[in-house]
């Protein structure tokens, strides 16, 4: 991928860039962060919903929109060090990211039971219908496997928010009668009878207590889903793709950015999701630009940052609002497609974030400052009498510039 340096500057620019673009976006009252949640664009961490929590580890889900689509379902699931998340029936497809630590990732395709070992930066996916549990290693460091997950949402695969992203194997097996369950399975009535008695076990338990939990019968359950026995595993050396091994596809002393879509992981073909993700310098920000073919579903993996979200100067008030919050580590933010965009990092720490886009397409996003700036490629008389300034002020505002760092200014977003 050929490296720009159009992708972060530093504050000063952007100062000059606002102050005309707000010419045009005037119209649109700014949005604080405190009302940002209420147009389903932004979910704070704290504001996900907790689906199940054990001492071994954790799974909260969050909910968002671009108002384009129906609304996008997200996973934030946590494993303690040698943890194990028990099997479960995926709804609808699944694109995952591992955020932190390590561990393996096991599921049923057409060829029965497979494997992936996962670690830091690893990106999979996973067809609806499959059956899939979850190990965490136990590593020196202690590290948690955090895993941000979307469900996709189309024409053909919709996601039902009443059935859910995923069903328990073990619920499945357990709502039916024991006579039913005994003509089935082919075991004595006391087998069954034990099972239905028995208290129903966690999502999340330490790997220690799995072999003392999977008896030959819960074998025979996982055999009737997932058509192999649990552990007889078939490897064709499935490996994920990792996006810190991927080249940026812009960089600059200010930070960088990179892409993942189908040309790049053929397991994204025929789906709706990429994935992308941005890591800014301390001080530094991502120039304003827009996307054209997709919306960004964002997560924060580290700091603290700024986010600058404008609306179309034709939109009414009543129908989009400008908005601008402070986000940190845990929290969601949406851009949707068309909209222009800028994030800002804070002179104390970089300002990391992943996300999803809502195409597998080439996005090609349009920047309006730096090297390749669309304004750039019009004509500077015509923009000069668009935005009523003097041809010499388009011309300072597309200088070409150098990487410099400049401290934060408040007020200047």
């Amino acid at each position: 991928m050929l490296k720009q340096q159009t992708l972060v500057f530093p504050f000063s620019v952007f100062a000059a860039f606002f102050l005309l673009a707000s010419t045009t976006f005037h119209s649109v009252e700014a949005h604080s962060h405190r009302h940002a949640s209420t147009v389903g664009r932004l979910v704070l961490k704290h504001q996900r919903k907790l689906l199940t929590q054990t001492e071994h580890g954790e799974i909260s889900a969050a909910s968002v929109t671009d108002r384009a689509k129906p609304p996008y379902h997200l996973h934030f699931i946590t494993l303690e060090p040698n943890s194990v998340f028990f099997p479960v029936l995926l709804h609808a497809d699944m694109v995952l990211f591992v955020h932190t630590g390590s561990g393996a990732l096991s599921w049923t395709d057409d060829d029965g039971m497979q494997n992936v070992k996962i670690r830091k930066g690893d990106i999979y996916r996973l067809h609806q219908g499959s059956v899939f549990y979850v190990q965490s290693n136990l590593e020196a460091e202690r590290e948690r496997l955090r895993i941000y997950a979307i469900f996709t949402n189309t024409e053909d695969d919709i996601y039902e928010p009443a059935v859910g992203a995923y069903s328990s194997i073990t619920d499945m097996v357990l709502a039916f009668d024991s006579i039913l369950l005994q003509a089935a399975f082919k075991v004595p009535e006391d087998v069954i009878e034990e099972m239905m008695r028995a208290s129903r076990t966690p999502a999340i338990i330490h790997a220690v207590q799995k072999e003392k939990m999977f008896g030959e019968l819960q074998a025979r359950v996982f055999k009737a889903f997932a058509g192999e026995f649990l552990g007889s595993i078939h490897n064709k050396k499935t490996k994920a793709y990792n996006i810190f091994e991927a080249d940026p596809d812009f960089e600059n002393c200010n930070g960088w950015s990179v892409t993942v879509d189908k040309k790049d992981l053929h397991l994204l073909k025929h789906s709706n999701i990429g994935i992308f993700m941005v890591n800014l310098t301390k001080g530094s920000m991502m120039a304003p630009h827009w996307n054209p073919r997709a919306s960004e579903i964002a997560i924060v993996l580290q700091g603290q940052g700024m986010v600058r979200v404008l609306c179309s100067s034709n939109v009414k008030a009543s129908k989009c609002r400008n908005m601008r919050y402070r986000v940190e580590e845990g929290d969601v933010f949406v851009v949707p497609r068309f909209h222009p965009m800028a994030q800002m990092s804070f002179n104390n720490d970089s300002f990391v974030f992943m996300g999803f886009s809502t195409s597998t397409k080439k996005n090609h996003p349009q920047f309006l400052a730096g090297k390749r700036s669309v304004l750039g490629s019009l004509d500077k008389k015509v923009l000069a009498l668009s935005f009523n300034v003097p041809n010499a002020t388009i011309d300072h505002l597309l200088k070409p510039l150098t990487c410099i760092h400049v401290y934060y200014t408040r007020g200047i977003f």
